[in-house]
């Protein structure tokens, strides 16, 4: 398979040709498996652009159901999971993020027993449906007698998930809120371990295919042993392909037909499985470019433009109650015809935003 060809395949496999589409957030997240969302705006955003036609208030709606939530079910990131199957991730993959948590607490001046009765308080505090902001969390730790001063109080709150313990509900206004995981989700889907790491595994090059085992294994924070083995027991919902001359995997129902070319255009946000999902970007990104996506290799990924599935400009917006001022800065040459489709392809976000798009290029 040739790299346009593979390039073709994967935006398929991304949920972002008109030829793949599911219907609603449930079907969207359970067949990534896990979201990148630690910045709400482009979670929210990466679920719109795969619902075209979709407005913030559905995605929000669809979160106030249940569709998804976050927690930080790998390499201690915050994503949108599918409720039923957070349990099975927080102890397949979010367990990793354990190891050096003792290290960490020495550094914050944390003790095993203080994390422990934190948890025990943000329950007492949860209990009975009860849905408390992170002020109104910290207030609670605070009045349990615990110290949340600096990166404490995230420390306990970030803890309490992994334990699966709690998970992060929809927003209250801009304040992001927290419950019970076992009260928002009562009934969990709880595979054995070799079940868990075959199921990923599918999901993962279902959602991401082709890619290599070394991109899943980063996806994860698997090992490479681990991120074999699945490979391995997701048997045949798994075929190897060869990308020019290295091996990755894909769905192959996703290779039946030949892919049809992406689309012309797409703008997604910067926190996207698109950008986020790989080890190696070189088939969505000019290397030369990395810098103006990432700014300092800081890891705040800025908003893409896609031309035919690879980076060609970012873009930064403002939102206000009149309008959503969008800022388009090229990362290649582009003449009028380029611009004009550029444009058209952040018509969709204005529809998300419910309010007129107004464009400025750098």
């Amino acid at each position: 398979m040739d790299l346009k060809t593979a390039l073709a395949v994967r935006m398929r496999s991304l949920l972002l040709t008109p030829e793949k589409r599911l219907g609603s957030v449930t079907e969207i997240v359970e067949w990534f498996g896990a979201m990148q969302a630690q910045d709400m705006a482009s979670g929210l955003w990466s679920l719109g652009v795969r619902l075209p036609g979709s407005t913030r208030a559905d995605i929000d709606a669809a979160l106030e159901r249940r569709e998804a939530i976050r927690t930080w079910p790998m390499r201690g990131t915050v994503h949108l999971v599918p409720p039923a199957d957070a349990h099975w991730m927080l102890e397949l993959m979010g367990v990793r993020a354990l190891a050096g948590v003792a290290k960490r607490r020495e550094t914050l001046g944390l003790t095993e027993k203080t994390v422990d009765q934190a948890v025990e308080v943000l329950t007492a505090a949860l209990q009975g449906g009860k849905r408390l902001t992170r002020a109104e969390c910290l207030a609670a730790l605070t009045d349990g007698g615990i110290e949340v001063t600096g990166q404490r109080g995230y420390h306990l709150l970030w803890y309490a998930a992994q334990r699966g313990v709690t998970c992060i509900a929809p927003h209250r206004g801009k304040d992001q809120t927290f419950v019970l995981l076992d009260e928002w989700v009562p009934h969990s889907h709880r595979p054995t371990r070799d079940e868990a790491l075959a199921l990923i595994a599918h999901r993962y090059f279902r959602s991401h295919g082709p890619a290599t085992v070394h991109d899943f294994a980063r996806w994860t924070g698997l090992t490479l042993t681990d991120s074999k083995k699945g490979i391995a027991l997701a048997g045949p919902a798994l075929t190897p392909v060869t990308v020019e001359t290295t091996t990755m995997y894909a769905d192959p129902t996703l290779l039946d037909s030949a892919p049809a070319p992406p689309d012309d255009w797409a703008a997604l946000p910067g926190f996207d499985e698109y950008m986020l999902g790989y080890k190696d970007r070189t088939m969505l990104l000019d290397p030369t470019h990395f810098e103006a996506v990432v700014p300092g290799g800081n890891g705040i990924f800025q908003s893409t433009l896609l031309e035919n599935g690879r980076v060609a400009a970012t873009w930064k917006r403002t939102l206000t109650k009149k309008a959503v001022a969008v800022q388009i800065i090229p990362l290649i040459p582009l003449k009028p015809p380029a611009r004009k489709r550029a444009e058209t392809a952040l018509t969709p976000y204005a529809t998300f935003t419910a309010l007129p798009l107004h464009i400025t290029w750098t």
